[in-house]
């Protein structure tokens, strides 16, 4: 047996004072901790390294690509169409990938958009979808191909473990220490995921504010910019748009009802800002495959993204004329005073719905379909005193409490409306 050409201990050492960690070293350490010569305790005190020292952009692009490098890449070579993902850095009330991806595969691009699931405060896409009878999530590679081929051109699932397994090793390994929130290793973990994947191009919404992980604005702005630049250095064509998540996306928060609200925009009504954060990302993903002047907002209001979204739930056995799961229990929360809705912040009512049920604490909890919130008012709107804000929905009506505590606090109703910055801050370009 041939001896290990590095020591993880070195390389923890290099990281931790400060310095750079040589690229051979760097990529020795991914594959080691894959395979197991490099133990937990090892890689969790260099992603604490990482988290208080940072990592130049060359240290970036080397993780992204030994991430890579530990599994397969798919090929969308053969397929006879452009491809185009984007993917969102989580949020509250975030349900925009599931009125986005038919949306663009009715203009003839094919979206592959591989997602996961919830895990704190944040939504999983897949969870959502999962609250629609018959649906699954996990496809075999040559029905992923047929459905991204095929007329439907739209696939939401789960990735298959084949893709960035040190990703999902090291992904895992974060989540419990402490180190989640690190630019260097939120960029490389998307972004190997996302070239592994193969498509030409890829849109990221990258947000900032209470309900985000990078709830800076400086922040965002600076992990965007390194993901497009991995993206651009591996020959995707890759921009970003830095979002507002200060406030919950929409009305709904949860699961099936944020598919009911999905549904809404499909048929051309739904919030102002779900549909507008949903046709900017749209436009720019269809830019990107060389249709900038795709009319969007037809598509939503004519019905043919609809028709996608009915194929796409179909192909993957679901029944989208099916009644989704309702809560056997409410509580709603009225204004107390006249007035307007100066502020809901965004994260404490991503707990308060985690509270309900709607999310789960470890990743082997099943999330409550019909747990959530449903918001009656956004900042701007007036309301009347006794006229309902927003309302609970559980199982168990025992919830309530605690995810009442999350919120308190986190709304105000004041005299006059507040000043609305734009959802889409900025654009992000290599």
């Amino acid at each position: 047996m041939s001896p290990e050409p590095f020591d993880a201990v070195d390389v923890i050492r290099a990281k931790r004072d400060g310095g750079d960690v040589p690229e051979p070293a760097l990529r020795w350490m991914v594959d080691a901790y894959t395979r197991g010569y490099v133990s937990d305790a090892q890689m969790a005190s260099f992603a604490m390294a990482v988290f208080q020292r940072g990592m130049s952009r060359e240290e970036i692009r080397v993780l992204t690509d030994a991430m890579i490098a530990s599994g397969e890449r798919l090929s969308f070579a053969d397929l006879g169409k452009r491809t185009v993902d984007k993917h969102s850095t989580g949020g509250v009330g975030d349900k925009i990938t599931l009125p986005l991806a038919p949306l663009v595969a009715s203009f003839g691009v094919a979206v592959p958009q591989l997602s996961g699931r919830g895990l704190g405060h944040t939504g999983g896409t897949l969870d959502k979808l999962e609250s629609i009878p018959g649906w699954r999530a996990a496809l075999s590679n040559d029905e992923f191909f047929a459905q991204l081929a095929g007329e439907v051109g739209a696939v939401i699932c789960a990735a298959g473990s084949g893709l960035a397994p040190a990703d999902k090793k090291l992904y895992a390994l974060r989540d419990v220490t402490g180190t989640v929130d690190a630019i260097p290793l939120i960029a490389s973990s998307i972004m190997s995921k996302k070239i592994a994947e193969g498509t030409d191009a890829l849109v990221l919404d990258v947000k900032f504010g209470s309900g985000a992980f990078m709830q800076r604005l400086e922040d965002a702005r600076e992990l965007a910019e390194t993901m497009v630049a991995l993206g651009t250095d591996s020959g995707v064509t890759t921009t970003a748009l830095l979002t507002d998540m200060s406030t919950p996306l929409g009305l709904a928060i949860g699961n099936a009802n944020e598919v009911r609200e999905s549904v809404e925009i499909l048929a051309g009504g739904g919030p102002a800002d779900v549909r507008e954060l949903t046709v900017a990302l749209a436009r720019e993903m269809l830019a990107a495959s060389g249709q900038p002047d795709a009319d969007v907002e037809a598509a939503l209001d004519d019905g043919r993204a609809m028709d996608t979204w009915n194929a796409m739930i179909r192909a993957q056995g679901g029944d989208p004329s099916a009644a989704l799961p309702t809560a056997p229990e409410t509580h709603t929360v009225v204004a107390p005073t006249s007035g307007v809705v100066t502020r809901i912040e965004a994260l404490p009512f991503g707990i308060g719905a985690w509270r309900l049920g709607a999310g789960r604490a470890r990743a082997e909890d099943a999330v409550v379909f019909s747990a959530g919130i449903d918001l009656h008012a956004k900042p701007g709107d007036r309301v009347e005193a006794g006229q309902p804000l927003f309302t609970l929905s559980a199982e168990d009506a025992a919830r309530f409490d605690r995810a009442l505590e999350a919120v308190d606090g986190a709304w105000e109703i004041g005299d006059a409306a507040p000043e609305r910055g734009s959802l889409v801050r900025e654009r992000i370009t290599a």
